[in-house]
């Protein structure tokens, strides 16, 4: 079976079943509706939090505790993982890596923690290449891999390089997986090529939870702009600024289907909160006009935490390498 366990947790609002599908452990931060807490995606939804929201709820957010994080390690070890990978939100936006890496020091096995720098389908898409990386066998040429990096290697994973490279000299017919700074560097390719925009029908939500600065958010409500949104160096900032919500929704698509044109192959993530409608149809036009170049597209909602800061009406693209 796999060497490598991967860990991510709930904002990378993934499609209903393909964390199980693909075999990755997923740890819900938390949600609090006036003062109730839950778990996000375990026992409240997305719908449930878009009623709140609209009926005026408190709502607020943090990062799942260290003792959420060690008993997923703990349940990967068990299962029989020797190393856990554990990819995660943007440290800049949330407190869930520094979590994710106390609780690795007590982990029963080691754990690589990777800051995706990104949120939704930028960790979504990272997490996904991680364990997919994770459960396919190694061969020929990935034994080989790393052998002219600079980079020091750690004495475990040479070790296992070597007997690797000796089983197949002996004729051996088991299968061997990749060690964990192989999964953890497909996590982080995955992750660095990814580009997030989100267009929201206010930005007070992302000014009152403290993910945007007042003068932004002042382009919405003094202003009466539109503005997109998107991910540098792990934070939100205004990428441009539109009248109109046609004209954004009309720049969005063009700015993701020129990102997809400028890849050899690309992942496509749409994500909204409320009704699909607008979403699927993001993505079938996406599909239609990028042809070949899109191998994977998924539509998703943005999940209970990032409805909490974006409020109703989010649409956002994600673009990645294949």
């Amino acid at each position: 079976m796999p060497r490598v366990a991967v860990v991510t947790d709930s904002t990378a609002a993934l499609p209903p079943g393909l964390a199980e599908q693909v075999g990755l452990h997923v740890v819900p931060l938390e949600v609090s509706v006036d003062g109730a807490r839950h778990a996000e995606g375990v026992d409240v939804t997305p719908d449930q939090l878009l009623h709140a929201l609209e009926r005026g709820a408190r709502v607020t957010t943090s990062q799942p505790p260290p003792s959420a994080f060690a008993a997923a390690y703990e349940r990967a070890a068990a299962a029989g993982a020797h190393e856990i990978v554990s990819v995660h939100l943007s440290g800049e936006m949330s407190g869930t890596v520094r979590s994710a890496r106390t609780a690795a020091t007590v982990s029963p096995v080691p754990v690589r923690v990777v800051d995706s720098r990104g949120a939704a389908l930028g960790l979504g898409f990272a997490a996904l290449a991680a364990a997919r990386r994770a459960a396919s066998p190694l061969t020929t040429s990935d034994a080989g891999e790393g052998a002219g990096d600079a980079r020091p290697v750690g004495r475990a994973a040479a070790v296992r390089r070597w007997l690797a490279r000796a089983a197949r000299r002996e004729g051996e017919a088991e299968p061997t997986w990749p060690d964990a700074e192989q999964v953890a560097a497909a996590a982080t390719v995955a992750a660095q090529s990814a580009r997030v925009w989100f267009l929201v029908d206010s930005l007070d939500h992302l000014r009152r939870g403290g993910r945007l600065g007042a003068g932004a958010a002042a382009l919405g409500t003094v202003l009466g702009l539109r503005p997109l949104l998107s991910l540098q160096d792990g934070r939100l900032v205004v990428a441009e600024k539109v009248r109109t919500r046609r004209a954004a929704r009309e720049r969005l698509e063009h700015l993701a289907l020129a990102e997809i044109a400028a890849r050899a192959g690309a992942r496509v993530g749409v994500h909204h909160v409320g009704p699909p409608d607008a979403a699927d149809a993001l993505a079938r036009r996406l599909a239609d006009a990028a042809g070949s170049h899109v191998v994977e597209t998924l539509v998703a909602d943005a999940g209970a935490v990032l409805a909490a800061h974006a409020g109703p009406g989010l649409l956002a693209v994600v673009v990645a390498d294949a």
